[in-house]
């Protein structure tokens, strides 16, 4: 199947052969999904229990970095496999999709820079070590950086860091710019927003509220830990993430910091914005971003450059990313019936290849 291109036509209008497909759960999969069929000519609708700004969705707590090579040494293979598709899916989505809505969403795929400090040196050592070892066909995009390379990547760091490792092809994307731009090109191609509507359950053919039942050619759950009710061995996996504003701080690329108890990384937005985030909690909470781990986030975050000290923290936030037991995404379709679910802690990784795979067995 080939990368970034629709199973039909790419095309914006209705046609007789159209199916009306309905959505449950307008986060990251089910926009896509629905940006996907949408210009193939169906008819889709959406359905939520947030609004349509996805400010319960688990796809705004992300820092949506595009990291296979630094994600690979604690999942399976095809997560790395997987990931490296989703380097060249998404600028060919994101530039028809500029096309249509005018609202630009940042994305880079420039690489990124691993550092430790100095007591650290081992965990580095281990990293690299172990990660050459599970991607040894594609060890070349693993590079070992002296302060000097270090300088030319990312010059801020050099200041404090002796070298790094530099991992050629990994990138990020502004998740923000992304939902709200998918937001607008499905409004635009006349998909139907159902906002603040808890699904019960998804059927084949069927989406069921508490007071009605809709019927389409086709269901769609992806509805993340929503669908516990259907999906018993989903768990929710705690993620807290920090926004701040850093004006003295000028990063390029996404920084992961090695420690020996939690890895640090930094994924920049434009205007000197940043997501900082490490945590991952065997835990279903909802609670608000807890003290400590506050207290962790920002410490490690002022050992990486100091002009973080006089940094702005926009938000706090927590999610739980739905998982299953394998960590690896569900992808089941039956006539009338797909459902996608389990993105876990990769989410703008994998999405690109969920939504592929469970197009093409719509599609059969």
């Amino acid at each position: 199947m080939a990368v970034g291109t629709d199973l039909t036509s790419d095309v914006r209008r209705r046609t007789s052969g159209s199916l009306k497909i309905g959505i449950a759960g307008a986060g990251l999969l089910g926009r896509l999904l629905a940006w996907k069929l949408l210009r193939q000519g169906h008819r889709v609708s959406l359905f939520d229990r947030g609004s349509r700004a996805a400010e319960l969705s688990a796809a705004k707590v992300a820092a949506s970095m595009l990291a296979p090579y630094s994600e690979v040494l604690s999942a399976e293979r095809c997560v790395f496999d997987w990931g490296c598709m989703a380097l060249n899916w998404w600028p060919q989505e994101l530039a028809p999709l500029k096309d249509l809505t005018g609202e630009h969403v940042d994305f880079a795929a420039e690489g990124s820079v691993v550092v430790a400090h100095e007591l650290d040196k081992s965990s580095l050592n281990h990293f690299e070590q172990q990660l050459r070892s599970k991607v040894a066909d594609c060890e070349y995009n693993i590079e070992r950086i002296d302060q000097r390379r270090l300088a030319d990547l990312e010059p801020e760091l050099a200041e404090r860091y002796r070298g790094g490792l530099f991992l050629a092809e990994e990138g990020y994307l502004d998740n923000g710019a992304l939902l709200s731009a998918l937001e607008t090109a499905i409004s635009q191609l006349g998909g139907e927003w159902h906002e603040y509507s808890e699904v019960q359950r998804v059927e084949a053919g069927k989406i069921v509220l508490e007071n009605k039942t809709y019927e389409f050619d086709w269901a769609i759950d992806s509805r993340g830990m929503g669908a516990k009710n259907q999906l018993p061995d989903l768990r929710g996996v705690r993620g807290e993430v920090l926004w701040v504003h850093a004006p003295e701080v000028n990063l390029r690329r996404p920084v992961r910091l090695m420690h020996p108890r939690y890895k640090l990384y930094i994924s920049p937005r434009s205007g000197n914005r940043y997501v900082i985030g490490a945590t991952e909690i065997e835990s279903e909470s909802m609670k608000p971003v807890t003290v400590r781990s506050s207290l962790e986030l920002m410490s490690a975050l002022y050992s990486v450059h100091s002009g973080f000290a006089e940094a702005t923290l926009l938000h706090a936030y927590a999610h739980c990313r739905p998982a299953m037991p394998n960590n690896l995404p569900e992808i089941k379709c039956t006539k009338g019936l797909l459902v996608v679910n389990g993105l876990y802690r990769h989410g703008y990784l994998l999405s690109p290849y969920v939504v592929e795979t469970a197009l093409a067995m719509m599609s059969r």
